[in-house]
């Protein structure tokens, strides 16, 4: 089984992006061949300074190894040194209707927030699927708001095999974590950079501290209970914390008492303590970049293997050799 996923070094990892795709995806590099790229390319939609680029893909790289992905057993590499999958977003370019790239509600969200509607926004789920297609992915673990992007690949896969060939596209299929697919922001929203609503990965124990006493919460008075029906703080705590703990904090928002300072703290050392070991060996990592670059090439040599495999099948079903 080959797995595939990829996360945009579009800025600091957040926890969203660990508990919706990294998790995932180091877990199943015990269980097939793992494929996992650093989308620099689909990072540019957002971003255009190029050294803050360089350094995001390689900060990306590190929080990937920290997190627990061994280059022994999974293959990592950048997004762009895999020029093959821009001719392939090309050649499904040439099947997708306009009116499929019309209804993806992650173009219309992102331009609602206020980034420039260029071509490379609005073509996103092109290129993904070219991502995903290039190295005959079957399984490809993504967040809920990355579902309908997973449905056009599926789509386009299929229409290059209705009209080329049914052996020349593998059609992959989505795991979505429905418990953690979508990890609730400081305000509520899906935690997303684009929203600055984010809790980092990785940092210093006072930034992140004041970052969870920031999450919004309403005006119930210390002494009064607390509303636990779509409370941020129990959403996110329930992340890091076992069952007793989590029944401990819905009983004491219950019983009033207990201001929405106490439960952010009791969040904020839960989350403390979950990331330990990946803040232990992120500054490992840190202090040995050429070991992190050196994976990077090396994920990069065995991932162009692949991706000239595919193509060349791709090039000569649709007449291109």
């Amino acid at each position: 089984m080959r797995i595939l996923t990829g996360l945009q070094p579009s800025g600091k990892l957040h926890i969203g992006n660990y508990f919706g795709a990294m998790q995932p995806a180091v877990q199943l590099q015990d269980q097939g061949d793992a494929f996992y790229f650093l989308a620099d390319y689909h990072a540019m939609t957002s971003m255009s300074d190029a050294d803050t680029l360089r350094d995001n893909v390689q900060n990306l790289a590190i929080d990937f190894l920290a997190c627990g992905l061994d280059p022994q057993k999974a293959t990592i590499f950048r997004q762009s040194d895999i020029p093959e999958v821009n001719e392939l977003a090309w050649i499904l370019s040439t099947v997708c209707p306009m009116g499929l790239l019309e209804r993806c509600h992650s173009y219309k969200d992102k331009v609602a927030k206020g980034l420039s509607a260029n071509h490379a926004l609005f073509a996103y789920p092109a290129l993904m699927a070219a991502d995903i297609l290039l190295y005959d992915a079957n399984l490809v673990p993504v967040g809920k708001d990355q579902k309908q992007h997973l449905e056009v690949t599926r789509d386009l896969a299929q229409k290059i095999n209705d009209k080329f060939g049914p052996d020349t596209l593998v059609i992959p299929e989505a795991q979505i974590r429905e418990d953690t697919a979508v990890v609730p922001g400081t305000d509520g929203q899906k935690m997303s950079k684009s929203y600055d609503n984010t809790i980092p990965l990785t940092g210093g124990k006072k930034a992140i501290r004041k970052t969870i006493m920031r999450i919004v919460t309403d005006s119930t008075p210390v002494e009064d209970p607390k509303p636990t029906e779509g409370s941020n703080v129990i959403a996110l705590y329930k992340l890091f914390a076992d069952e007793t703990a989590i029944n401990q904090m819905i009983a004491e928002h219950e019983a009033g008492g207990f201001g929405y300072g106490h439960f952010k703290q009791t969040l904020f050392d839960a989350y403390w303590e979950y990331f330990s070991e990946v803040r232990a060996k992120r500054e490992e990592l840190e202090n040995n970049l050429d070991y992190v670059n050196q994976v990077i090439a090396t994920g990069a040599e065995r991932a162009r293997q692949e991706s000239t495999i595919v193509l060349d099948r791709v090039r000569k079903a649709v007449g291109l050799r």
